[in-house]
């Protein structure tokens, strides 16, 4: 396997992917699809994206932190300063390296990824008036203009509230 740099990140279809350095939303899948594929690889993130993860370490994943705080120390997470020292970090061992942000995580790395992986989801798509077939027949070509070899996209669409709260109550 090749190793490789790629940015992750998920995000509604506002492009919101954070409120407050925190995920506002729970989605299960999304969650998991997150886990499956950064396993055993190393993750990269800014201090801030970290605090709003409770500076939880992710298990069986290499957690690497970009911070201008020449003092912080983190224990079990590797901390670097500039985007060389991680890039020199990089070429000296074998696992991909996961971009996970903020912000300008992602605008720092840019040049460098050799993959984008986007889950874009829709809540609430009932009260969308066409058919699912028109609906990603639409997201394909709004977004064709943006595709480029590097980038995979991914759609989910989850269902409602109202419709989850049926399934729940068995009706």
């Amino acid at each position: 396997m090749t190793k490789k740099i790629v940015a992750i990140w998920a995000q509604d279809e506002e492009g919101v992917i954070g409120k407050d350095n925190r995920l506002p939303w729970h989605l299960p899948a999304e969650l998991q699809h997150f886990k499956e594929t950064t396993l055993n690889h190393a993750i990269l993130m800014g201090r801030v994206t970290f605090d709003g993860m409770g500076r939880r370490l992710l298990p069986k994943r290499e957690t690497l932190i970009l911070t201008r705080n020449l003092e912080e120390k983190i224990d079990g997470v590797a901390t670097f300063h500039d985007v060389q020292s991680v890039l020199d970090w990089y070429q000296v061992q074998e696992k991909n390296l996961y971009i996970l942000g903020g912000k300008q995580i992602f605008q720092a790395f840019e040049p460098y990824l050799d993959e984008v992986i986007v889950t874009k989801f829709m809540l609430g798509w009932r009260e969308i008036p066409i058919s699912l077939k028109s609906l990603i027949c639409l997201f394909l070509r709004q977004f064709q203009a943006n595709f480029t070899p590097k980038m995979r996209k991914i759609l989910m669409i989850l269902p409602s509230n109202t419709a989850r709260e049926r399934k729940s109550n068995g009706t």
